[in-house]
């Protein structure tokens, strides 16, 4: 009977093996309360219910995204701190954190950071800004939005979940089989990986097809697809790689399911299987994945590096063109990611020559940002350092990626710290940059009131000088030949490198301290900072010519686009904020509940399927169909904005930016703006 209520679940489940795990899950859990108290305390459980979690409005979704990246970005944060710190402490000795341990560490940090930190952020920024720049009203399917967000959460959870309940997997980010299969590794650590890697491809799936269409459908009258900015582009482009590279993964991981639960043999050799059959479909996922990350900060730093140098992007359907190349050139690598598994000569200079070719359009990238800055009125803003940092590191890390891409280097650092380097030096200035480029950039367009400058610099000074000692001595490990996941080592000339990393990811963590603290303080000064005019840095397109925050509908009359940039044109010819003679009644989808009923019930339902808890499994998977059902009946899926509405939210935003100076970029990040920053006369 036990086994049949709880199934694995038992007393030894919790986390009780180490100390480390104990204050670990114990944060979470004391985590969880002070948020719950808050939100009491705030009497704000209505305002979160009806304002949040049953929104379908796109902005929300994708605010909701962001805030859950960034409490998965802490933890990953923390985990990484506690590796370099044991390989610090590792060297001639045991450490404080046992081989199993350490392998779940960096099993959990590589999963949160690719598809529970980076993917929420992305998606998030997507989200919010993208229906805005195409001057469209909401996404084409919103409750499948929310429902994405959804299926992503519910994910997110069940990692939280096994930090508190069982172990998690050590078989890696990629888990590789044979060590995945049942027989290697019996307990329950892989499966929490498989269903938190399966919801998560599955939502992110949704995404792809709900932006592509969005992108092809909701236009604006005029916004042909080359004169869409160059962020919508990237948004199309990632959309289109979801499509085709989540279904691979999410094959891969329930066929991986079979083979623990049903005693299949898909990746076992010596049962007519063959493990790199996974690895292939993995890989098919994992290399377009690493450009579903790349793309989004181009598609930041084509805007902000615009706006900041206040010029037009210099050369955009070359850049287009690029975007468009490396979207396709990464589905035709994804080889080099095992050429030391034996693959003949041919196909490992093949798929070599490839991995070269998509650094050109890359290249094209970085040449055409950097002409844009060239004699434009440049002003190093936040967003605008992350940029300019980018810009270099990213070439660093691009030049080793070439290096790689030759089999013969690859085959003796491929398992070296060297990678590990490599890696972190593209994702770290190439995605996470982007992404706190983009968070400074349009955070005020999303709340209505300006981040603050001088956070904002410590922050960008400690994610860059942290990540340089962080991970610039990994290179020199790696060609000293230190093997990556090492817990343990002898080798003395690797000590001095690892004191430097650890010191390096201390800097990064005082970067996540600075992060929450400028948030705060912009919270508390939000007054003196209030930019509801909406066009703080003298914006160039759609997003910046409504209020902000921006009305639930965005635009009360669709916007006619005649070229690039439309607004920043019409501003210069006195045709922007134009008032309509009349406005008309506008279609809204209405709030639903499906959402927040699917991720707690996918949530509940991957933790059964994770514990074999078969009763509780089959009801989840019968409450997800009831839900969706049910929901098909539901007629009540519009409501009506009347004119009236629409008119008085209009009226107060038009009031504000008659009345409301405008200030001299020079003055954007000082009190003086209140959301409308111009171009001085020459």
């Amino acid at each position: 009977m036990t086994s049949f209520l709880f199934g694995k679940l038992g007393y030894g489940a919790l986390p009780f093996y180490s100390a480390i795990a104990t204050v670990a899950a114990s944060m979470v859990v004391l985590g969880a309360i002070g948020v719950v108290a808050f939100i009491t305390y705030l009497r704000g459980w209505k305002a979160l219910w009806t304002d949040w979690l049953t929104s379908v409005d796109h902005k929300r979704i994708g605010i909701m995204y962001i805030v859950v990246s960034f409490v998965m970005l802490a933890r990953a944060l923390a985990e990484a701190m506690l590796m370099r710190a044991q390989q610090v402490a590792g060297y001639q000795s045991p450490g404080f954190l046992p081989p199993e341990h350490f392998a779940q560490l960096f099993t959990t940090h590589g999963t949160i950071m690719i598809f529970f930190m980076a993917m929420p952020f992305l998606i998030g920024l997507y989200n919010f800004v993208m229906p805005l720049q195409i001057g469209a009203r909401d996404v084409s399917y919103p409750l499948m939005n929310s429902v994405s967000l959804a299926f992503t959460t519910a994910g997110a959870m069940l990692m939280m979940v096994s930090l508190c309940i069982g172990k998690f997997s050590t078989g890696g980010w990629s888990g590789y089989p044979p060590y995945t299969e049942l027989a290697f590794s019996p307990d329950v650590g892989v499966d929490y990986w498989i269903w938190a890697l399966t919801l998560s491809s599955i939502g992110n799936t949704m995404t792809g097809v709900n932006f592509a269409v969005t992108i092809y459908k909701k236009r604006a009258p005029g916004m042909h697809l080359f004169r869409m900015p160059l962020f919508a582009w990237t948004a199309l482009c990632v959309s289109i790689l979801m499509i085709f590279a989540m279904p691979p993964l999410t094959v891969a991981t329930l066929m991986l399911a079979m083979d623990r639960y049903l005693d299949m043999h898909f990746f076992t050799n010596t049962d007519g299987g063959n493990m790199m059959n996974y690895i292939n479909m993995f890989w098919l996922f994992g290399h377009p994945e690493v450009y579903i990350l790349i793309l989004p900060a181009f598609g930041v730093y084509s805007e902000t590096v615009s706006t900041f140098s206040s010029k037009t992007l210099y050369g955009y359907t070359s850049l287009v063109w690029a975007t468009i190349s490396i979207a396709v050139l990464s589905f035709t690598v994804w080889l080099h990611h095992f050429f030391t598994m034996g693959q003949n000569g041919n196909v490992n200079a093949v798929f070599g020559i490839a991995t070269m070719l998509i650094a050109i359009p890359t290249g094209v990238k970085i040449f055409n940002w950097t002409l844009t800055m060239f004699r434009g009125r440049i002003r190093m803003t936040v967003p605008m350092l992350y940029a300019s940092a980018f810009m270099i590191l990213f070439a660093i890390g691009g030049s080793t990626g070439v290096m790689l891409a030759n089999p013969g280097f690859d085959y003796q650092a491929h398992n070296t710290l060297f990678l590990v380097a490599h890696f972190h030096n593209m994702l770290i200035p190439g995605l996470l940059f982007g992404m706190l480029s983009g968070y400074h950039y349009w955070f005020p367009k999303a709340f209505g009131f300006r981040l603050h400058e001088g956070w904002g610099r410590t922050t960008f000074w400690c994610w860059c000088l942290g990540f340089i000692f962080a991970f610039m001595p990994l290179y020199a490990l790696g060609a000293l030949g230190m093997p990556r996941r090492s817990q343990e080592y002898f080798e003395g000339a690797y000590l001095p490198y690892t004191i430097v990393a650890m010191f390096g990811a201390l800097i990064i963590g005082f970067a996540m301290v600075a992060m929450i603290v400028q948030l705060y303080v912009s919270i508390k000064d939000r007054a003196a900072t209030n930019v509801f005019v909406g066009d703080p840095w003298d914006g160039r397109t759609l997003e910046w010519s409504v209020s902000a925050p921006p009305p639930e509908y965005n635009f009360a009359i669709l916007p006619e686009v005649g070229g690039r940039d439309t607004f920043f044109a019409d501003k210069r010819h006195g045709r922007a904020y134009r008032v309509p003679q009349h406005y008309e009644p506008i279609e809204m989808p209405a709030n639903s509940p499906l959402g927040f009923i699917v991720c707690v019930d996918m949530g509940v339902t991957g933790f059964a399927l994770t514990w074999h808890i078969w009763w509780l499994t089959i009801g989840g998977l019968l409450v997800f169909a009831i839900a969706i059902i049910a929901r098909s009946f539901n007629r009540h899926t519009k409501r009506i904005i009347s004119t009236a509405e629409i008119r008085e939210t209009e009226k107060r935003w038009i009031e504000a930016f008659q009345f409301e100076p405008a200030v001299s970029v020079e003055d954007e990040v000082t009190n003086l703006n209140r959301g409308l920053a111009r171009i001085p006369a020459e």
